[in-house]
């Protein structure tokens, strides 16, 4: 793994339960803000998704983007963070 995908990881861990950003801001989160498509590969070869929460990373216009586990799944993982943070208010 390269120190900018290791990086990418990293910054994902930071992303709060419930929230989305963007692989264009992840980019510039890691200071290479048109390595956007870099980022969804380095998203891609995670190995912790369940540690590292990948699918909290969407595509541009309110669209998912890609996951390794599929979208269905995404999606469904972003439902089910949304309501535990509603049960935690």
């Amino acid at each position: 793994m390269t120190e900018f995908e290791k990086r990418v990881l990293q910054e994902t861990l930071k992303i709060p339960l419930g929230q989305t950003i963007t692989y264009k801001e992840l980019a510039v989160r890691c200071g290479r803000p048109k390595a956007f498509r870099a980022v969804a590969n380095a998203l891609n070869k995670n190995p912790f998704t369940v540690l590292i929460p990948c699918h909290r990373v969407v595509a541009s216009g309110d669209k998912l983007g890609g996951y390794s586990k599929g979208v269905a799944k995404k999606r469904r993982l972003l439902d089910l963070e949304n309501k535990i943070k509603d049960f935690l208010k």
